[in-house]
């Protein structure tokens, strides 16, 4: 698989040759660190340069001898889903001084290392710049003092860095999500998940102490994806009297037959005093004014480990070969970088803008400036803020507003874990909104049967943390119902209709969009909300489930290669679902560190087969002992799971032996992720109040009606890059295989090179799209308010 040569020019300015590169971790520990190494040393190994392990994070570099070691390929085999560190961090008090930093320079120099790579938080991050700015006037002393030559201050004059944020807290400004983020909320969900069961036993009430010492993001987002009663977070203090306040919702919450109630507090949560709100203050006050019987569970280090989500690794690899490029491109007059993630876009920051922006909500919080703090957070924060009020503060009937629309929610397609979240934030958004909110079971089939009910606030208590459809879903296309269809919606009076659901789902929403010539019933407000764990839909780059889906694969593909540990070398063929989309391939690939990964979109032959068979025969005669090859389930009709098993058994024979393993509906089951959960929530409350726009925009007063026949009316909320965008259906049409249930592009191809220069071929990596250094947008308040909001 050499690049071919037209591609090579994609190389010509990023060569490594000559250059070294430093790599180390700093800091808390986090989930996805180990991947993040991994991709750093593979990129780096991959464009020639000669890359180095710094164990023990700066203490290492400062201590120099065998704490600076080079690497080769081997040396980062089998880390992917290691949990933690396997370099080590350390916190550094050496680093801090002059000559703590002018011994490590000397290390590193020793070495010809001027390309260091940091991944760490935001006190590592700062200590790197620092570094860096200090490197000329460090060389120069170290050349006084005879140590080194005039030679190799030239040589080395410019010392290069580039940052990835490696923290559980996600207290970093300027990033979506920070390495090991997405872990620790596993790890809290699965807890929260945990305890529910035991709490609606015994009708208990739980305060659950997360991390987060300045953060509030993994409280927060929790809260959001368990449905918590309350939370307090160190960003948004409660008002005066929260109390009572709390108190009062709580046993209202039992009175409604409530069994349990979950109370999360970030370990940094504070009153709008800036006094301390801790776990057993929370469960002191429960008990003396309730009387419930209420425990405390703290959270603690558990959610540092563990083995690093789908999602962490992926974020991971992707920003370690970014990374690289990053240092590759560097020239003097670059700042210190940071990658991360905007949406799903790979960006480049200032580190310092990034830091300064971060120290900007310490002294906004310090200074009780709680509004102005919550918005330099950021988008993705302010937005979790906002969905989680309208969601868990039932407001009285009379406080609601009178709309007189009647909205239905209905699943379509195949059950995806998350659906249930979307239905939840949907009717209780809804509810707030003053709409009456109408369920319809078991989809367009439903419908028509006349399955339809109104639905209430408390109806969907609990709902988040179920998989599956509670609602009931069919794939039944609406095409041959519509008469039967249009009668219900004028019983009912249905004036919006909000469709989860995957390609299904789409398609049917399409139906309606064309059969509004013959129908006047359906020319009213119709969302799509994408849900599929193929995230086949077009339009969207997630679809609610894929996430879960993608956990399951991961998860079972660590435990398939564990399986061959301490025997012979072995490699796994694996078949995963998706229909003709290869994204569950292709990325469950990227995660668990596949060898290849067959998937429609990119054609193959057995050419290709054969040249995968001999690279792996290449690999297995080194010290790696397992591979692994993903397969999607319809990537071709001819080369089955099974003549692949077969072929790379006759062809391995010798070297290693084969096992095939058909991963089927585990896919689709299990409790959603917490991805899923968050994503599901906010884009369906999103979704909800678009419905509400357009039903105001298209009610026809004179004939006391809703009108909306115009294409903006059928849209499809898909996250596009950076944003959630709603887009016609009728405009995707032009987008879509219908065929073969497929996007015709689709994003994720663009990161097929990724695993393959990960996994040791050479390819043609197209840079184009590769992060460009842009400013972090500082997100003010129009008015900066004090005190709580």
């Amino acid at each position: 698989m050499e690049p071919h040569p037209a591609d090579k020019k994609l190389f010509e300015n990023l060569s490594g040759v000559g250059k070294a590169i430093g790599v180390l971790t700093s800091g808390g520990d986090a989930q996805g660190m180990n991947a993040a190494v991994r991709a750093v040393v593979r990129m780096g190994i991959y464009v020639e340069a000669k890359v180095y392990f710094v164990y023990e994070g700066y203490q290492g570099m400062v201590d120099g001898g065998d704490n600076i070691v080079e690497v080769s390929w081997e040396s980062v085999s089998s880390i992917l889903q290691v949990g933690g560190t396997v370099i080590g961090s350390a916190r550094c008090k050496a680093f801090r001084t002059r000559e703590g930093r002018l011994q490590a320079a000397y290390n590193l120099v020793k070495r010809g290392i001027t390309n260091l790579c940091v991944i760490g938080g935001d006190g590592s991050l700062t200590g790197a710049n620092l570094f860096r700015e200090e490197w000329s006037g460090l060389l120069e002393e170290l050349a006084e003092g005879g140590k080194i030559d005039e030679e190799a201050v030239k040589k080395y004059a410019y010392l290069n860095i580039v940052g990835m944020v490696g923290s559980i807290d996600n207290d970093f400004c300027g990033t979506d999500m920070t390495i090991g983020t997405d872990s620790a909320l596993h790890r809290i969900i699965e807890v929260v998940d945990a305890i529910m069961t035991t709490a609606q036993s015994h009708q208990r009430t739980f305060v659950l102490e997360v991390m987060g010492r300045h953060c509030g993001y993994l409280a927060l987002v929790s809260a959001l994806a368990c449905g918590a009663d309350w939370v307090f977070i160190p960003e948004y203090p409660p008002e005066e009297g929260w109390e009572d306040k709390m108190c009062f919702k709580l046993s209202e919450n039992r009175a409604r037959k409530k069994r349990l109630n979950i109370i999360i507090v970030a370990e940094g949560a504070i009153d709008s005093h800036n006094k301390a709100i801790t776990s057993e203050q929370v469960k002191d006050l429960v008990v003396r004014r309730l009387g419930f019987d209420t425990r405390v569970t703290i959270l603690g280090h558990v959610q540092r480990g563990g083995t690093p989500s789908a999602f962490d690794r992926i974020l991971a690899s992707r920003m370690g070969v970014e990374a690289v490029l990053a240092l590759l491109e560097a020239t003097p007059d670059t700042p210190a970088c940071v990658v991360s993630l905007s949406g799903n876009q790979a960006v480049r920051l200032p580190l310092m803008e990034c830091v300064q922006m971060t120290q900007e909500v310490q002294k906004a919080m310090d200074e009780a400036r709680f509004k102005e703090a919550v918005q330099l957070r950021g988008r993705s924060f302010e937005n979790n803020l906002k969905t989680y009020k309208l969601l868990s503060h039932r407001k009285q009937a009379a406080e609601l507003p009178k709309s007189n629309f009647n909205v239905a929610v209905l699943n379509v397609g195949a059950p995806a874990a998350g659906m249930n979240a979307a239905v939840r934030s949907a009717v209780r958004v809804g509810i707030t909104e003053g709409h009456k909110m109408f369920a319809i079971n078991d989809g367009f089939e439903g419908f028509a049967k006349g399955q339809i009910k109104t639905i209430s606030w408390g109806d969907v208590g609990g709902w988040t943390g179920q998989g599956g459809s509670i609602l009931g879903t069919k794939r039944t296309l609406p095409a041959k119902y519509l008469e039967k269809i249009a009668d219900q919606m004028r019983t009912y009076n249905i004036n919006a209709l909000m469709v989860i659901g995957g390609f299904e789902a789409y398609e049917s929403c399409l139906q309606l969009y064309e059969a509004r010539s013959r129908f006047e019933e359906f020319c009213i407000p119709i969302c799509v909300l994408p849900a599929t764990i193929s995230n086949n839909v077009p339009g969207t780059d997630f679809s609610i489930g894929a996430d879960t889906a993608l956990n399951a694969i991961v998860e079972t593909c660590d435990r398939i290669k564990q399986s061959a540990s301490g025997t012979k070398r072995r490699v796994f063929i694996i078949e995963t679902m998706g229909g003709y989309c290869g994204y569950l391939a292709n990325m469950g690939g990227l995660a668990a560190g596949a060898d290849a990964a067959y998937i429609f979109e990119e054609k193959f032959d057995i050419r290709e087969l054969q040249a995968n068979v001999e690279h792996l025969t290449e690999k297995m005669k080194t010290s790696i002992q397992r591979g692994l090859v993903l397969r999607n389930e319809n990537c071709n009709e001819n080369y089955t799971t099974d003549f692949i098993y077969q072929l790379y058994s006759e062809e391995g024979k010798g070297v290693f032996d084969c096992r095939k393993n058909v991963l089927g509906h585990m896919q689709q089951g299990g409790a959603p992720s917490p991805f899923d959960r968050n994503f599901g929530t906010k884009i369906s409350a999103k979704a909800i109040q678009w419905i509400s726009k357009k039903l105001v925009e298209t009610y026809r007063k004179e004939e006391g009606k809703v009108f909306a026949n115009t294409d903006d009316t059928v849209c499809l909320l898909g996250m596009r890059r950076r944003n959630l965008v709603f887009q016609p259906v009728a405009e995707l049409k032009g987008e879509t295989d219908f065929v073969h249930r497929i996007a015709k592009e689709q994003w994720w191809l663009k990161l097929r090179p990724l695993m393959k220069i990960l996994a040791k071929y050479k390819t043609s990596y197209d840079v184009s799209d590769s992060g460009q250094l842009e400013h972090v947008a500082m997100h003010r308040p129009k008015e900066a308010e004090t005190g709580a909001i």
